[in-house]
């Protein structure tokens, strides 16, 4: 038997599936740089944030009262559980910083110490 006359030619055929498959790369291009629509509508592009709303970048001075409120936080956890915070070890740097010799006095003893060696 031939083949039916209401079937689709090979060309036919051939072209659905190419178009089906531009349509699948399309898609996927777009997955890849996706971009909410709130954000788009903000400004956002590929590689360039929204310039107002929740994902906007921070200005350099909100980021700075931002770090500062995070540091602050943690402090104040730090001691509500009772433990030391960083600054506490900060404080007992500078206290041992104050029993070092001077130089001066690090030369006499090295020189001392030579002569002692000497003898």
């Amino acid at each position: 038997m031939a083949t039916p006359t209401n079937a689709l030619s090979k060309a036919k055929l051939a072209a659905r599936a190419n178009r089906r498959k531009l349509e699948v790369q399309r898609s996927q291009k777009r997955s890849l740089g996706k971009i909410a629509r709130q954000d788009a509508r903000r400004g956002a592009r590929p590689g360039l944030l929204p310039t107002s709303g929740p994902n906007r970048p921070l200005s350099r001075k909100k980021a700075q009262k931002v770090e500062r409120a995070l540091a602050n936080a943690l402090k104040r956890k730090a001691e509500a559980e009772g433990r030391k915070g960083v600054e506490s070890n900060a404080a007992d740097k500078n206290a041992t910083k104050g029993t070092k010799t001077d130089g001066k006095e690090q030369k006499e003893d090295a020189k001392e110490e030579m002569d002692v060696d000497i003898a």
